[in-house]
């Protein structure tokens, strides 16, 4: 179980250094993925990334090719903006569901995250808050298979890439505070249609950055 455990652990980080790689610009769509020098980089065997490579795939970032190898995956503007729709529909569900379920403690903790990423200056804090944010809304859904699909879903989304820059921060925590009136006040339909809308905006924000570091070349 223990090797099994660390197998995954393994995994998961080299999916997510690929990711980083890829969205950060530094793997562009088309590009082969060296995986000696990502196992080499990582200290690892090329096993998990070999695993992470095909979970990638089925994700669409990559794309096995026999006897060739894996690829950045030709990825369109549309694919990442479809990425966050799916995701932003899903959550929208999840907030619905929230609205009805979060007990007052849960919603304190919201407020009080809220409130922790309008005084921090740190993106990387911010970025671990605005998980948290999240996550407490999809555990209020009380619903295993809600959760078990956000997880796939914003897992493809490498940690720090949401709120990469200031203009993206400033956007998020004034959608979260509107998100937090809501689920406060139970409007479920208000809650759904305001984490829609902030996921949508997102996955503008997550083009305009890709374009700007020269994703699409």
């Amino acid at each position: 179980m223990g090797d099994t455990s660390a197998s995954a652990v393994l995994k998961q980080g080299a999916a997510q250094e690929i990711r980083r790689a890829i969205f950060s610009g530094e793997l562009r769509p088309g590009t082969k993925i060296d995986q000696d020098a990502i196992a080499e980089r990582l200290g690892m065997s090329k096993l998990p990334v070999r695993e992470a490579l095909i979970a990638l795939s089925g994700e669409g970032i990559v794309e096995t090719i026999p006897r060739r190898g894996a690829f950045v995956a030709d990825l369109s503007p549309e694919d990442i903006r479809d990425h966050y729709w799916m995701l932003g529909v899903i959550s929208g569900l999840a907030a619905e569901r929230a609205a009805a379920n979060l007990t007052e403690a849960e919603l304190d903790e919201l407020r009080e995250v809220a409130s922790r990423m309008e005084s921090s200056a740190d993106l990387f804090e911010i970025d671990r808050l605005n998980f948290d944010f999240h996550r407490i809304i999809n555990k209020g859904t009380r619903s295993r298979r809600l959760i078990a699909e956000l997880k796939l879903l914003s897992g493809a989304i490498p940690e720090g890439f949401f709120d990469a820059h200031p203009e993206s921060v400033a956007s998020s925590l004034r959608d979260h505070q509107e998100i937090v009136d809501a689920l406060a006040s139970r409007s479920p339909g208000m809650a759904r249609t305001l984490i829609e809308g902030h996921f949508l905006r997102g996955g503008h924000r997550a083009v305009a950055l890709l374009r700007e570091r020269g994703f699409w070349g």
